[in-house]
């Protein structure tokens, strides 16, 4: 196991440190370039990769959108992803495969990528808890960004492309800026659509409610986790728009993503949501998650990755 992070570029593993990406590479321009995030899980089998084959098969989707022909298969990249683990010390828990235009002809850069070098990374990183460990165990801060997310007229919103976060970059940075732990972010309709990098909940009599695709989210991979394990647990799923409004009088809010894991919602715009900690469902969607991902629930087995064994 390496001293430092390794990151696998485009076939070859290299320390972290040394991976260079040259300047007129085009995603670096332009934003063209796709990625994933990935958490990574101790449990008693030893780091586990959390869905990683469902990450991996969303990144080439993603790449459809650019019209980018990724040079390695699915499996070569989860493979690519394991032996990264394997090769890096245990402080990690975080790992992000990315795939972006590189060089074209010499001297040029253009729009179009079409004739540009299609690059691979993976790389690690420590994510640690996101919006904080307090955060996780009693709420987060939310405010409703002045940016909305762009309509499904103006990109794919289902595909992960670099250049798309600069949205979500600019409204983290403003939540940020005015004490917020993360933003909520509308669409075009003014009906809720998503955060900077997490899919949203709230409960209602019950019942859980989140917004369709329709709304301009991303078909999160935590999130179809946390529907799966409603649907074991018998929680009603509604996917329907959602107001802001609403969110004022549901009983509970929450958000999931990668780096987010399953975070409580405790306040909106300094409104107390609910009676302002975690509820009941989330907490009870939140443990069943954590079970899955650390491999106590033998029922999400299919969802591990063991690195180690």
């Amino acid at each position: 196991m390496a001293n430092k992070p390794m990151v696998w570029m485009d076939g070859k593993m290299v320390e972290q440190d040394k991976a260079y990406v040259p300047l007129m590479s085009h995603a670096l321009h332009y934003g063209s370039g796709v990625f994933e995030g990935i958490r990574l899980y101790d449990t008693k089998k030893g780091r586990a990769i959390f869905r990683l084959q469902d990450h991996i098969v969303r990144l080439f989707n993603s790449s459809k959108i650019l019209d980018m022909k990724i040079p390695y298969t699915i499996e070569e990249i989860c493979e690519a992803t394991r032996e990264v683990v394997r090769q890096t010390k245990t402080d990690i828990d975080y790992i992000r495969p990315i795939a972006y235009y590189g060089l074209g002809e010499p001297g040029k850069i253009v729009l179009n990528p079409a004739k540009f070098k299609v690059n691979v990374a993976v790389a690690t990183a420590k994510m640690g808890t996101y919006m904080g460990k307090e955060q996780l165990e009693k709420g987060a801060n939310i405010m409703t960004s002045s940016w909305e997310k762009p309509s499904n007229k103006s990109t794919s919103l289902q595909a992960k492309i670099c250049g798309n976060y600069v949205n979500s970059v600019i409204a983290k940075i403003e939540s940020n800026q005015h004490g917020a732990d993360e933003a909520l972010m509308l669409n075009s309709n003014g009906t809720v659509a998503e955060g900077p990098g997490e899919n949203m909940f709230i409960v209602r009599g019950g019942k859980l409610i989140t917004p369709p695709i329709s709304a301009g989210v991303l078909e999160g991979i935590t999130k179809d986790s946390i529907l799966v394990i409603a649907k074991d647990l018998k929680i009603e799923v509604i996917e329907r728009d959602i107001t802001r409004g609403e969110i004022f009088n549901a009983d509970e809010f929450f958000m999931t993503g990668t780096a987010a894991e399953v975070t409580p919602c405790s306040f909106l715009d300094g409104r107390m949501i609910g009676d302002g900690k975690a509820g009941p469902i989330t907490k009870k969607l939140q443990t069943a998650f954590f079970k899955a991902a650390r491999g106590q629930d033998k029922k999400y087995d299919k969802w591990l990755d063991y690195v180690d064994i």
